[in-house]
């Protein structure tokens, strides 16, 4: 999830549009144009990483940041900072499910390489809890993780270790089509109900094929939009001890009835059960719908002319809420950190990377790829910037809610919500089943392993 995208979840690289940059204080990257890095949806390959005459190098495994070379631009620049470390670039799966299920076998089975990994933000407590992370807060002091925005320090721990430094931020926006909305004199949607009613409108009066795109495949970024509706609703998925199910509920009832109805009514194809990110950005992108759900990268992405068609006439919103909620709906929070390996060889330039990553100047560019800092100066900066990104400008101002990350199992548990969610919005299952399932699936998830 652009995950990003955010996200989480899956995204596709594309090259950035780079009219938004902002430059902080004096230490901001200055980046020359690189190439291209080759990546893969299904598989990464790896190599040892060694040092010699000198020079340590390091495996970092990666998934897509944006643009093709948006990673070896980062790399280029902290070896220059760093010449005795070199960067190995390992190319990770970009569907946020198969990384996570690669790195377990590979170090859960004792491999040294990656040294470094990107991983998503609901990982701590799966991987602290198994072995498979390092504990950061034992090897670097209190004073490195407290540059971090507020909340994702804790996002990053489990019984009180800090096993992620974060690396961006993410969350669910409101992309739209101002040409659209203004030819037929409709206002940007703030309520569900009004989304869907000009989603339908739009695409029956003819002005766009599609009305709503968003993430409905049964993967991680169903259970994160489900998330949103969920909140907006008023409700919950598991108690605060993370011990019961909440979602079979009133609101969970409501939640879920709608986005159905999305499908039904025709505000939303029927394909979108089988979106990812990737697929209804490029929907939007393309010029064939008239709203999309996705993460901040999609900003970039929808204003660059070499692959989108919508260049300029696209809108960002908070995500809306149901009638009588107060204040914009909710959006997911997203984004993916840094974890080192417990079995590295290589630990103090491991440190080394993690330090540079987390500083003003590769912050700043990845707030210039429209991704949200996780360093509050660099993130109150953009937020305060009117040359920043619109996501990054609005994102301070959406309220957030966390996915159910804080038990070791939450990768059962999110399955169990996502794959009941996805069978109801394609119609093989009711609403009511699919709820009671979930809830039933959840509950034996919350006591299970990996």
């Amino acid at each position: 999830m652009k995950i990003h995208s955010k996200s989480t979840v899956k995204r596709n690289p594309r090259k950035r549009a780079g009219k938004y940059a902002i430059t902080i204080a004096t230490s901001a990257l200055v980046l020359s144009a690189c190439g291209s890095s080759s990546t893969s949806s299904s598989s990464a390959s790896t190599s040892a990483s060694g040092t010699s005459g000198g020079i340590t190098t390091i495996n970092w495994w990666a998934s897509p940041l944006g643009g093709a070379g948006d990673r070896q631009k980062l790399i280029t620049a902290f070896e220059a900072a760093n010449p005795n470390i070199k960067i190995k670039l390992i190319s990770a799966p970009t569907n946020t499910d198969t990384n996570r299920a690669q790195l377990i076998t590979q170090i859960s089975g004792g491999a040294t390489t990656p040294d470094v990994f990107m991983g998503d933000v609901i990982w701590p407590a799966q991987f602290g809890a198994h072995g498979l992370a390092l504990p950061l807060s034992k090897y670097l002091p209190a004073s490195y993780f407290a540059k971090f925005a507020p909340g994702l320090v804790s996002g990053a721990s489990y019984k009180g270790q800090v096993y992620g430094s974060p690396l961006f931020s993410d969350q669910g926006f409101l992309y739209y089509r101002k040409d659209l909305l203004a030819k037929a004199n409709l206002p940007v949607p703030t309520t569900w109900p009004q989304l869907e009613s000009e989603a339908v409108t739009l695409v029956k009066d003819g002005l766009v094929q599609n009305g709503f795109v968003w993430e409905g495949n049964s993967y991680e970024g169903l259970t994160c939009n489900f998330m949103e509706y969920l909140a907006s609703a008023g409700g919950t998925v598991v108690n605060s001890g993370y011990s019961a199910s909440t979602i079979n509920s009133a609101a969970g009832l409501k939640a879920l009835t709608f986005m159905r109805s999305l499908i039904t009514s025709g505000a939303s194809p029927a394909s979108v059960t089988t979106m990812q990110e990737p697929q209804a950005e490029s929907t939007f992108v393309a010029g064939n719908s008239a709203f999309l759900r996705n993460w901040t990268y999609a900003w970039a992405d929808s204003q660059n002319p070499a692959t989108s068609k919508v260049v300029g006439k696209v809108g960002v919103a908070p995500l809306p809420t149901f009638p009588g909620q107060s204040g914009p709906g909710y959006s997911n929070i997203g984004g993916w950190n840094l974890y080192v390996n417990p079995h590295t060889k290589h630990l103090q330039a491991d440190l080394t990377f993690l330090k540079w990553m987390s500083g003003t100047a590769a912050q700043t560019t990845l707030g210039n790829l429209s991704f949200i800092p996780t360093v509050e100066s660099v993130r109150q900066a953009f937020a305060s910037s009117t040359t920043a990104p619109p996501p990054l400008q609005i994102a301070a101002k959406t309220k957030l809610v966390p996915r159910p990350s804080g038990t070791p199992n939450y990768a059962a548990v999110s399955q169990a919500i996502y794959a009941n969610v996805n069978a109801a919005l394609s119609g093989s299952t009711s609403v009511a089943s699919a709820l009671s399932t979930a809830s039933s699936q959840m509950n034996s998830a919350l006591g299970g392993g990996l």
